[in-house]
């Protein structure tokens, strides 16, 4: 669960008058609630959402499974090129740079 802080506002007439405009349109309890629910919608505009805890234990244990796995396999250049196919599709780009 989320923490929750307690704060006291002062909002403009008109920023209360769309707080409760979005209480009655999402059928929220209070202006609270209205203002949590304009953050849902419009908060990630400015601020990325931080990852829930669990998602980052699932994370840590798929690195710590990968590398247990696959800690002491190395890869040539050449085996490397040939997955990903960089070489070839960076030099055709840069032949048709050229070409401009």
């Amino acid at each position: 669960m989320e923490k929750t802080v307690t704060m006291n506002l002062r909002v403009s007439n008109y920023a209360s008058r769309v707080l409760g405009v979005i209480k009655e349109k999402f059928g929220l309890r209070d202006k609270a609630a209205a203002l949590e629910k304009f953050t849902e919608l419009f908060g990630e505009d400015f601020i990325e959402r931080e990852p829930k805890e669990t998602y980052i234990k699932k994370l840590i244990e798929l690195e710590k499974k990968h590398f247990e796995k696959h800690s002491n396999r190395k890869m040539s250049l050449r085996e490397l090129d040939k997955r990903a196919e960089t070489r070839k599709s960076l030099k055709l780009l840069i032949k048709k740079l050229r070409k401009l």
